[in-house]
């Protein structure tokens, strides 16, 4: 789909709406005290609230060597234009990470004809988010378009030819994976740094209270990179990496500086695209002691409801509309 369909809005919105769009600016530094940003460009700009919405940027393996072309880490716009200019002479694709970034990265490589080699850590796919029914049904469901899933393998690092392009990857038992494109999706780091560095509360990630504000004085935080006690996951401090969060984050932060008395109390939703999969989550499933499965995982129409203390938390829904909505009522009437 064409960058111009996927935009929230157009250009011309924002100017009329009297928001300047400074791109290509860097904000390296920030004086709490006198309200005041700096950029990599030397420009100072003032604030009297300031809403940090910067999200994160992508985990590297440091055995990955940096001076390679077609190495891709996908979390920008252009990240994607620079993929997308080399499919056309690559054959063979190794993805390395088993979470939605890799699957969903894996699916569309396979939609378009690629020789895919998925290389995961762990000993299973999306082990940190989802239960393992969910996650064999999804390495069933790659398998069968032709996926070839590698579980608990090392990488070593990346070869290359002596024009400084990729040539494979290198994994610990010694093995070659060859490969012309290697897409890396291993997850994010939260771009906070500059808030840390003036004295805000945090670590991985900014700390927030309920509407969002930072501990510094009217320094707000919204999106991945903001950390938030979320009473669905039991009162933890997490941060969510979902468009939802980011979305009923903003209008918190937004709503508060505008004068509102409100908070941040949003059950958490997420979704995936996979092949004519569709899976939608519900809640938190993190600490789960059980789990239910409702349906036929072979029909590819099925969910799985995770408990804790009999309660449940979380529901996983595969190509199973019906029950995602019902799981938002079950999950919210289990934390009121």
């Amino acid at each position: 789909m064409p960058f111009e369909q996927i935009m929230i809005r157009s250009a011309e919105f924002w100017k009329s709406q009297n928001v300047a769009m400074l791109l290509g600016n860097r904000v390296v530094s920030i004086e709490p005290a006198s309200r005041l940003i700096m950029t990599d460009g030397r420009e100072t700009i003032g604030y009297d609230k300031l809403i940090w919405a910067t999200g994160g940027t992508p985990c590297h393996l440091p055995s990955l060597r940096s001076d390679l072309r077609g190495v891709h880490y996908i979390r920008a716009c252009a990240d994607v234009d620079r993929l997308m200019s080399e499919l056309p002479t690559a054959r063979k694709i190794a993805v390395i990470g088993g979470g939605f970034i890799g699957l969903e990265a894996a699916a569309v490589f396979r939609k378009i004809g690629k020789e895919v080699v998925l290389l995961e850590a762990l000993d299973r796919v999306l082990a940190r988010v989802s239960g393992e029914p969910i996650s064999r049904f999804f390495e069933a469901a790659h398998r069968a378009h032709g996926v070839d899933l590698r579980f608990g393998v090392r990488i070593n690092g990346l070869e290359g030819d002596d024009a400084l392009r990729v040539t494979g990857v290198r994994l610990s038992n010694g093995e070659l994976v060859e490969a012309d494109i290697v897409v890396v999706g291993i997850g994010i780091l939260p771009a906070v740094g500059p808030l840390l560095a003036a004295g805000a509360e945090g670590g991985k990630g900014v700390r927030v209270d309920a509407q969002c504000r930072t501990s510094l004085p009217d320094v707000f935080a919204v999106g991945d990179c903001a950390l938030h006690a979320n009473r669905f996951a039991d009162g933890q401090v997490i941060r969510l990496e979902s468009v939802q969060n980011a979305h009923d984050q903003a209008t918190v932060a937004a709503k508060v500086i505008a004068g509102r008395d409100v908070k941040y109390d949003c059950l958490p939703w997420f979704w995936s695209n996979q092949y004519d999969l569709k899976l939608q989550t519900v809640g938190i499933s993190a600490g789960f002691d059980d789990l239910i499965v409702e349906g036929d995982p072979s029909e590819a129409s099925f969910s799985v409801a995770y408990t804790k203390a009999g309660r449940i938390i979380a529901v996983d829904c595969v190509n199973a509309p019906r029950d995602y909505v019902k799981a938002h009522k079950v999950v919210r009437g289990n934390f009121s």
